[in-house]
């Protein structure tokens, strides 16, 4: 006996909902939810942070001061990689140096043969910083409060050699700063969640730290320096487990960038990093390839079943999923200092479909050789 084939698009249709809530309870729920351990607000321990700019004058005026201004009282320092800018970088640096002492300025001079991106910068930066944390930041971000470092550093013990954290951007008017701003907070939502379940598989390099001796004993970037992304991702898919990663969600720890003002280089932004997304592990692959066919499936398959099924049955299987998405985003949303967004959550939502569609090709694509 044939199964009629609208019972086959209704199973396909709770198939993907089920998938979904799947992805929402078992991992978004651990960010939602999430209760910072409490740690010790006397652990101060040195702590070198590290910036490449290239061309950044405009924005290390702006965003280095904030940088340099923190409220931390244990050793520390900012290594700032000069990499053969072309503008008045180096005369604003060694104007800040006088009057900032902690700052330490790396100039490079020749382009690294054979290693694209930015990561022989970075790398000479880490090689140059003098204490054991290392901090990362870009010359476009400024921490969100002068506790910074304080917040981004209190995770770090024997164990723990990795901190991931959120870097943010600038809430401003428009629909553009709102997508971006969702699109950021949907990738959160999942390398969070997914360190908070015990199987980390990325970080940004706007907001994270680990040890310099992982660096080294995992020979930085060495595996992957013929990609000219992943300084971040890559290094932290292949360095993060569920035993030395931590999270920092605390407001006050998150970095604040200005978003693009127009779609066309936000288009290239994230056409760059997606394109490294094909080098991580089997298992990253697989789960955010799964999470990502439902995603997209989810909205046609509810409009299609809606027409050719029950529609009380498909309608109640659509507010479930709701219902669940709401509150997992509303509460994530309010912790990421983000809950402005969440009156729009379901319009972006649907708008992920679209999303796919355009960035998939990214995935199929060479990473371009430029780090800006």
């Amino acid at each position: 006996m044939l199964i009629p084939w609208e019972w086959i698009l209704l199973a396909g249709f709770a198939l993907v909902t089920l998938i979904q809530l799947f992805y929402y309870l078992f991992f978004f729920r651990r960010l939602a939810f999430f209760k910072p351990p409490t740690y010790d607000s006397n652990q101060e321990q040195p702590v070198s942070v590290v910036i490449c700019a290239r061309d950044e004058a405009a924005n290390l005026a702006v965003n280095l001061p904030g940088v340099l201004v923190q409220s931390y009282h244990s050793t520390h320092e900012v290594v700032l990689v000069n990499d053969n800018s072309q503008d008045e970088s180096r005369y604003l640096l060694e104007g800040l140096h006088k009057q900032f002492r902690q700052l330490n300025v790396v100039e490079l001079k020749q382009e690294a043969q054979l290693i694209p991106g930015k990561k022989f910068p970075l790398s000479m930066g880490i090689k140059s910083a003098k204490h054991e944390v290392v901090l990362l930041t870009d010359a476009d971000c400024v921490p969100a409060s002068e506790f910074w470092i304080q917040k981004m550093q209190e995770p770090f013990k024997d164990d723990i050699e990795i901190v991931l954290g959120y870097g943010a951007y600038h809430k401003k008017k428009g629909l553009l700063n709102k997508l971006i701003r969702f699109e950021t907070f949907h990738t959160a939502i999942q390398y969070l969640s997914y360190a908070l379940a015990g199987v980390p598989y990325m970080g940004v390099g706007r907001n994270l730290a680990y040890k310099k001796g992982l660096f080294y004993r995992l020979k930085g970037f060495s595996s992957h320096n013929h990609i000219p992304g992943g300084d971040d991702d890559l290094f932290i898919n292949m360095a993060a487990n569920k035993r030395n990663t931590a999270v920092v969600i605390d407001p006050e720890a998150h970095t604040l960038s200005v978003p693009h003002r127009n779609f066309s280089a936000w288009f290239k932004q994230k056409t760059r990093h997606y394109s490294v997304a094909k080098f991580y592990k089997p298992l990253h692959r697989f789960l955010l390839t799964i999470y990502s066919v439902s995603q997209f499936l989810f909205y046609p398959l509810f409009v299609v079943a809606m027409f050719f099924c029950d529609w009380r049955i498909v309608l109640g299987i659509f507010l479930m999923r709701m219902i669940i998405q709401s509150i997992v985003y509303f509460k994530a949303m309010k912790k990421l200092n983000e809950k402005d967004l969440f009156p729009w959550y379901l319009f972006f939502d649907i708008c992920l479909v679209f999303f796919y569609i355009i960035f998939f090709p990214a995935v199929l694509k060479k990473p371009k050789a430029v780090w800006k």
